[in-house]
């Protein structure tokens, strides 16, 4: 598996709030029976897996939630619920998209766990053969945890989405707006100064402080 993919696959996987960060569950993993710890509530959370598998939905990524809730030593009841709502998100994510791919699906349940509407994702339901919502789901994700609101992070998606862009550019967005929040833009005007400049011309190395930063450093 190559670190692009790992990446992705990692960004997508990001458990809610109350859960564990992906890092933490290789130790789980490794126990012969991960589920035992969930002790009365193992019966309700394995239930909604066979629910899963049963709708032809992918299982995996209500293991990985329940895998992170363990790990955390988080209440059983909250894992249960935690694993129902993605199984509703994962439910709703193929209803828009109409796909059976595991990691485009989760990456739309991330999407809407962060605050998208099911129906923006159907604006990528129709696409060429080969091309993949991965990469633009994930990085719009990771725009609504950091603050950056709906309308403008699916307006931005769309137009480059529209626009025939590619994976890297999507990436290099992500990228750009990342930097440009860490050094206390806006993070919606981080992301609007972006896309006019265009999404790949900058790299981080080059993204100027705001200016009241600016005039800080100057003085110093």
């Amino acid at each position: 598996m190559t670190h692009g993919v790992l990446r992705r696959a990692a960004r997508a996987l990001a458990p809610t709030a109350a859960l564990l960060a992906l890092s933490a569950l290789p130790a789980v993993a490794q126990d012969p029976d991960p589920f035992a710890k969930l002790e009365n509530n193992r019966f309700a959370v394995e239930l909604l897996i066979d629910s899963a598998n049963a709708a032809g939905l992918p299982s995996n990524p209500l293991r990985e939630v329940a895998l992170q809730g363990i790990a955390k030593h988080a209440d059983g009841r909250k894992i249960v619920d935690a694993v129902r709502k993605e199984l509703g998100l994962l439910r709703i994510a193929r209803e828009a998209l109409s796909t059976g791919d595991e990691q485009e699906l989760t990456a739309a349940a991330s999407v809407l766990r962060a605050g998208a509407k099911p129906t923006q994702l159907s604006t990528f339901r129709a696409r060429k053969k080969g091309r993949t919502v991965l990469e633009p789901f994930i990085d719009w994700a990771d725009f609504l945890q950091r603050g950056v609101p709906n309308e403008e992070a699916y307006t931005a998606i769309t137009k480059l989405w529209q626009d025939g862009a590619d994976d890297d550019t999507f990436h290099s967005l992500w990228t750009n707006v990342k930097a440009d929040i860490s050094q206390g833009l806006n993070p919606g005007t981080a992301l609007q100064n972006r896309i006019r400049e265009g999404p790949g011309r900058a790299s981080p190395a080059t993204v100027k402080p705001p200016e009241g930063q600016q005039e800080n450093q100057s003085s110093r």
